[in-house]
């Protein structure tokens, strides 16, 4: 299978997208981004790292050394 990867006008997106669940031989995968629970979720998991940072359970990189290594 081929992967296509379009950007589409915001006033054309959901025609666009419309015409494509109409096709049977296009499986879509919507990437608009994270859903309210995997944010939640996210923030809540940043958070519960933050305090373990703050008592010394969890060692982080330096955000220098971080785009060194990139």
């Amino acid at each position: 299978m081929k992967k296509v990867t379009l950007n589409i006008q915001e006033s054309k997106y959901n025609f666009f997208l419309e015409l494509l669940k109409n096709l049977d031989f296009v499986q879509i995968e919507d990437s608009e981004g994270d859903t309210k629970k995997e944010i939640v979720r996210n923030l809540e998991k940043g958070f519960k790292d933050l305090k373990q940072y703050k008592q010394g359970k969890l060692k982080t990189t330096l955000a220098k050394d971080f785009l060194h290594e990139l």
